[in-house]
């Protein structure tokens, strides 16, 4: 579904990714872990139009989608959950929801989808005419989620979802990431939490300083000694 080929991006002099490649197949959820600064988030946001690459290009359902600008990918089903959220404080749980179906015309689908996500997340129905940045962090990386799926997406990146949470809220949210993936989107996630992100993957890869180091299955690279002594603990 996803394919990044050969990608190189520079801030200026520093080339943050150099000449990545890797693939994201129909259904699966594939993460990518490294340490702070290894390029995950540089990686995502070039994949969803927001930075250009100096070089590569990145295909969407065999689409090369490297020069389209942000908001057409959004309508070709590629929806991301930024990092830190960003959800618009100033406005209502419901209204967030409802901009994440902003380009959709099919309104009887978009009631369907809203019931979903308050399903997936009976929190924000529960607060859905609170404003925003009024939220527990929880509950606002739940609702940067829903806002993603309400844009219908058949893919989703997903950038450090479990940053700044407990525990007990880590495992709910990576238990919904399993859900909508249950549900038939297909995930691509970003996660500094190595030991969550690799338990839920089918594959993963391992970002080095803006290169892939190491790819596998989860299993495979949560076994792994290399991984385990620099993202596990030992």
């Amino acid at each position: 579904m996803l394919k990044v080929e050969n990608l190189s991006v520079r801030y200026g002099m520093i080339e943050a990714i150099r000449n990545i490649s890797f693939e994201v197949n129909d259904g699966e959820i594939v993460t990518l872990i490294g340490a702070n600064g290894a390029g995950k988030t540089t990686t995502l946001q070039t994949i969803s139009g927001l930075l250009k690459p100096a070089s590569g290009a990145v295909y969407l359902d065999g689409q090369d989608i490297t020069k389209i600008p942000p908001h057409k990918i959004v309508t070709m089903g590629l929806a991301q959950v930024p990092e830190g959220r960003r959800v618009f404080a100033q406005m209502s749980v419901l209204e967030n929801l409802e901009l994440g179906a902003y380009y959709r015309k099919d309104r009887n689908a978009i009631e369907a989808d809203l019931k979903n996500v308050f399903e997936l997340f009976p929190r924000l129905e529960e607060r859905k005419n609170q404003l925003a940045g009024t939220l527990s962090g929880g509950e606002q990386q739940m609702l940067a989620m829903g806002r993603a799926l309400m844009a219908k997406p058949k893919i989703m990146l997903m950038d450090e979802p479990s940053m700044g949470l407990s525990p007990l809220l880590v495992r709910e949210i990576f238990r919904i990431i399993e859900s909508i993936n249950q549900q038939g989107t297909t995930v691509l996630l970003v996660e500094q939490n190595a030991k969550m992100a690799l338990g839920i993957a089918d594959r993963a890869y391992v970002l080095e300083t803006g290169k892939i180091t190491l790819e596998g299955t989860g299993a495979e690279l949560a076994a792994s000694e290399q991984v385990r002594k620099a993202y596990l603990g030992g």
